[in-house]
């Protein structure tokens, strides 16, 4: 496994923003994983694992910390009726095709979900009603010390999160699905992937949700529209004339921009509906948001 210094994180975003890390690379196997997170702890480095790179917003002047993308076995899928045993790396669209290839359904609400199994664990992540909760068996963490298989429970599941630390990666997920005719999986998936796009801004950058949906009436994207924050712009980055919960990247946007625009969306929303938005992006060295009150 080679370590490498200085790459620029701007190719791993999906938003494409984002500086160098200090240290990167691309683990094939748990022990090549355990090895990085031992390089980690040793020079006292944090650990953030890419995936795709969505959810995903860091500091444009680079990061120090040990930035990781899960590879070769770390991303491959078996299936084992009825259970999909997945890498961390291994993306929702190759998890979903291999359940769909075993008549295995449950886990459609992936495919509006652009990332990898580790992400979608560590985030708690979902889409039209479903959750990795609702289908997760257990997933293997590993630390600088080894690896241990953690239940939904032991994992601290809840709405958009869990309760993993810096330092802790998620290198296999075992998601436990239901018998289901492929050809009904693929009419949900079309289904979804048809509302996903006629509502979503899909042929833009962006790192997917900007804010977790509130406890009120309205989604934090029709409370933003309402707010007047369609096609908002500061410096490269906009938030979306589609839809108001994304910031897609409008040319050389940098992460400051993107950080400038959920300033001003939570300053809005709070002012107009006295409602603290919670950001569902990852931050990587950047400023936490200022306090409303």
């Amino acid at each position: 496994m080679k370590f490498e210094r200085g790459v620029p994180l701007a190719r791993h975003t999906t938003l494409g923003t984002g500086g160098p890390a200090r240290v990167f690379a691309r683990p094939e196997t748990l022990g090549e994983l355990e090895e990085a997170l031992a390089l980690a702890e040793h020079e006292g480095l944090g650990v953030t694992v890419v995936g795709l790179g969505s959810n995903l917003l860091p500091a444009d002047d680079g990061v120090d910390r040990l930035v990781l993308r899960l590879a070769g076995e770390l991303a491959a899928v078996a299936v084992d009726r009825p259970l999909v045993a997945a890498g961390g790396g291994a993306t929702n669209a190759v998890v979903l095709h291999g359940a769909r290839q075993a008549g295995l359904g449950g886990f459609e609400f992936a495919c509006a979900i652009p990332g990898t199994t580790g992400g979608g664990v560590w985030m708690n992540a979902g889409a039209y009603g479903g959750d990795f909760s609702q289908v997760l068996e257990r997933a293997l963490v590993a630390t600088a010390s080894g690896a241990a298989w953690l239940t939904p429970g032991e994992l601290g599941l809840t709405y958009r999160r869990s309760s993993l630390r810096d330092g802790q990666v998620v290198a296999r997920v075992e998601l436990r699905l239901a018998p289901r005719r492929p050809d009904d999986i693929k009419a949900t998936v079309s289904e979804l992937q048809a509302r996903r796009k006629a509502a979503q801004p899909t042929n833009r950058r962006t790192f997917g949700s900007v804010f977790k949906n509130p406890d009120h009436e309205l989604t934090a994207g029709l409370m933003l529209q309402a707010c007047g924050l369609k096609g908002h712009r500061i410096g490269g980055a906009q938030i979306s004339p589609m839809h108001a919960n994304f910031i897609e990247n409008a040319g050389d946007a940098r992460s400051a921009d993107a950080l400038a625009l959920m300033v001003e969306a939570r300053r809005r929303a709070f002012e107009q509906y006295g409602v603290e938005l919670e950001h569902e992006v990852r931050f990587l060295e950047l400023p936490e948001l200022p306090p409303l009150r």
